[in-house]
């Protein structure tokens, strides 16, 4: 059953240091949660163990997550394949690690348990995925039927999940969790209750998992501690059971570790029996072929010579043949005996960060160095296994030329199963993401097939880029980003940018830059052009917030508003400015900008712009005239006014607000740009003075 709540540490929909995507809440246990989610690089599906919140900065528990990575060592279908262990943002801890689709044995429990044969096929995976652990020297210790998922629900498909409390048995290895008691009670091995356990107390949990399945109950160990030692201490009822599992589940489940199996490589030559009296002991971490591994078809890696394999194999007949042939003193003929890998994987990843690591399997000693000599030229590290497996001749010289290939991106992600392989990559730039893809459109290097994304831009967009840029091209005040997501924007985002730039030419270059640097993004560049006078004036402005000031336009000569502030040869120009009632303290400044570079000093035309000396209307608001009707000013000639006249453009009026007057003295009503910055620059660094609102608005004659 899959868990959809929503009170975890990740919710549905989450998405994971921009990588994996939550799909499903699978479980919660005491210490961690686990989700499905998906890899929005390269669509696979991964289960995520995360370590509550409360465990995060535990060190114990922080070397017990460690410990439970370390697994990954460990590469056996058997055996969940652990990928990555990573810590977010706000601190959670997570492993990573393959998803596997089917139910566990807890659930066949449920539904009636399973048969005797069905469970023996179980037990003999099981052992199996035990053996290459094993060989680790790492016991699991918790071995119940929810840690065993049959894959596609078939019990040849046997996978061991959670090793979270796995033990390694290496002398003077730390223990995790010290000398007490880990395990379900149930399922643990008597030895077990004493903070006591090898590779023996997963022997006797398997043969209570195989009991308790068979039968589809839990095992009754009691009511309290003493009928729990009491029972642990008696061999299990095992009454009903048929052959041949009962007498395997009898000899797992000795009380005395010592009557037990003392390895699960004895408890397997018990289940193959008379049809594998030569099964080759654990070599690495793959499954061993089946009873008529004679007659089953040859995987497509081929041994080396094979003429001369048929003839040694004639001598092998006579005395000795078998001896020398567990030896390895006839691999120069046979070619080594390497254990065969299902499905036959490899992945490879390059980052910012790490690099390029590439993990899998490699079908020869030959092929691992082409391989490797491939990641050595780009800087990587590779962690390959010897193995054989269903690919075609040429594999690993496939994948080191795709390697090749892809070695330019600034990222990519690489899954290839057999001989399929599938790419998602980021560029730099436009052009080497059009070079990688026009050659990866041609075909993979055979004989490899497959798909490939490649996207222009990195995997996410930072804002300090992005204000860096600004920094550098910016001519005419501060350019602004709207709405910007914190984490910065993920491919396929819209990046919006708000502000003035001094040229039509200038703001073509800053959206050539943006959309280079953006990449598979779209890019909304809302800049207005104005002129490099006006813009000179903008650059010496702070980059403070608004005042709330809302401007009115309208005309001398004839009623109506003028909402979009256009006017036309002739016109003139009425402005009003409204003061919201909050705004009731500090002084103004007003100013406008014309097309042809000059300054004129609207407010105040006496005294010092204090806010306060205006009068306060009945809705609180204030309300102050600075550009007036020609027939008020020639009435009163304090009062300033104009016309538009033929030259065309944008001219600006801007508001200052601080708390101390802008200037200590009345400024002339016109004067150069040069002049008013040069003012201005001098109060705001030398003075010391701060500009704490800024409000302004175009005004446009056409």
């Amino acid at each position: 059953m899959t868990d959809t709540t929503q009170d975890g540490a990740f919710q549905v929909g989450d998405l994971i240091n921009n990588t994996y995507r939550i799909e499903a809440i699978l479980g919660r246990g005491g210490t961690s949660e686990v989700y499905r989610a998906r890899s929005e690089i390269s669509g696979r599906v991964v289960a995520m163990k995360v370590l509550r919140s409360e465990f995060a900065s535990n060190d114990e528990y922080l070397t017990l997550l460690t410990r439970e990575e370390q697994i990954r060592d460990v590469s056996h279908a058997a055996v969940v394949r652990y990928s990555e262990n990573n810590r977010t943002a706000d601190g959670s801890v997570y492993l990573v690690m393959d998803y596997v689709e089917g139910p566990d044995l807890a659930e066949k429990m449920k539904d009636g348990g399973l048969s005797a044969d069905a469970l023996m096929e179980v037990a003999r995976r099981v052992c199996e995925g035990l053996e290459a652990v094993h060989s680790q020297n790492i016991v699991h210790r918790d071995l119940s039927p929810d840690n065993i998922i049959l894959r596609h629900g078939a019990p040849s498909e046997a996978v061991i999940i959670d090793f979270g409390i796995a033990k390694d048995t290496t002398p003077g290895a730390v223990t995790i969790v010290g000398n007490e008691f880990a395990g379900k009670y149930a399922y643990a091995a008597p030895e077990q209750l004493y903070g006591q356990s090898d590779h023996r107390s997963d022997i006797y949990s398997l043969g209570v998992v195989l009991l308790a399945v068979f039968r589809g109950e839990t095992p009754n160990i009691g009511s309290n501690v003493k009928e729990m030692i009491d029972r642990k201490s008696a061999p299990l009822d095992t009454e009903g059971v048929p052959e041949p599992l009962r007498p395997l589940i009898d000899r797992m489940t000795e009380p005395d570790p010592a009557r037990r199996f003392q390895s699960v490589g004895e408890v397997l030559d018990v289940i193959w029996g008379d049809e594998d009296r030569g099964r080759p002991s654990f070599v690495s971490y793959v499954p061993r072929p089946p009873p008529d591994a004679e007659t089953a078809p040859e995987p497509a890696v081929k041994r080396r010579g094979g003429a001369m394999a048929a003839l040694v194999g004639v001598v092998l007949l006579g005395a000795g043949g078998a001896g020398a042939y567990f030896s390895g003193a006839l691999d120069a003929y046979l070619g080594p005996n390497y254990p065969l890998a299902d499905p036959y994987t490899l992945t490879a990843a390059k980052t910012p960060d790490m690099g390029v690591r590439v993990r899998g399997f490699a079908p020869s000693p030959e092929a691992e160095d082409v391989i490797g000599a491939a990641v050595g030229r780009m800087d990587g590290a590779a962690d390959l296994t010897l193995a054989e497996g269903d690919i075609p001749p040429g594999w690993s010289g496939g994948i080191a030329a795709l390697l090749a290939i892809l070695d330019p991106l600034s990222e990519f992600e690489l899954d290839v199963t057999g001989a399929e392989a599938a790419v998602r990559g980021f560029a730099a730039t436009p052009e080497i993401r059009h070079d990688v893809a026009r050659r990866l459109d041609e075909g993979m290097p055979p004989p490899l097939s497959g798909g490939a994304e490649i996207l222009f831009g990195p995997r996410t967009l930072a804002l300090d880029a992005l204000r860096s840029l600004f920094k550098r091209l910016g001519d005419c005040g501060p350019l602004t980003l709207v709405d910007p997501p914190e984490a910065g924007y993920p491919i396929g985002a819209r990046v919006t940018i708000t502000g003035d730039v001094a040229s039509a030419e200038k703001r073509a270059e800053l959206y050539d830059q943006l959309a280079r640097m953006s990449g598979n993004r779209v890019v909304v560049l809302d800049a207005t052009v104005l002129n490099p006078a006006l813009c000179r004036i903008l650059q010496k402005l702070p980059d403070a917030p608004s005042g709330g000031i809302r401007f009115e336009f309208s005309y001398g000569d004839r009623p109506g508003l003028n909402p979009d502030g256009r006017y036309e040869p002739g016109d003139n120009p009425v402005i009003d400015l409204v003061l919201p009632s909050t705004l009731a303290d500090g002084h103004l400044w007003v100013l406008i900008t014309d097309v042809s570079g000059n300054v004129f000093n609207l407010f105040p035309t006496e005294g010092t712009g204090r806010i306060a000396d205006l009068p306060v209307g009945a809705d609180g608001t204030r309300r102050l005239r600075v550009a007036h009707p020609t027939a008020a000013v020639e009435e009163d000639d304090s009062l300033i006014g104009f016309f538009i006249d033929e030259t065309f453009g944008k001219s600006k009026v801007i508001v200052l607000q601080a708390a101390e007057p802008i200037f200590p003295a009345m400024r002339p009503i016109a004067e150069t740009v040069q002049s008013f910055t040069a003012a201005l620059d001098t109060r705001l660094v030398g003075d010391g003075l701060v500009v704490e609102r800024v409000d302004s608005r175009i005004l446009e004659s056409r």
